[in-house]
């Protein structure tokens, strides 16, 4: 597994996101920025996360996956 195969399954599972991955050895970073997350609980957006690399997770593939999950609102300008 590494960070553009997640990137990947993420994006086609939140095709409007815009998703970053880092690290390796079966331990990521995804930063996830979707409007599909307003007005959700921080275990909502995760769900929706975890839900596009669930067959990951579960094969053991994947072993742990950190998730920042934030709207476009929320991330401060550059």
């Amino acid at each position: 597994m590494n960070p553009d195969k997640i990137q990947h399954l993420i994006q086609q599972g939140m095709p409007a996101a815009k998703v970053e991955v880092s690290g390796g050895e079966g331990k990521f970073v995804a930063q996830v920025v979707s409007d599909e997350f307003a007005d959700l609980s921080l275990i909502k957006r995760h769900k929706l996360v975890y839900a596009c690399v669930g067959n990951e997770i579960a094969s053991g593939e994947l072993h742990a996956l950190t998730i920042i999950a934030k709207t476009p609102d929320e991330i401060p300008a550059a």
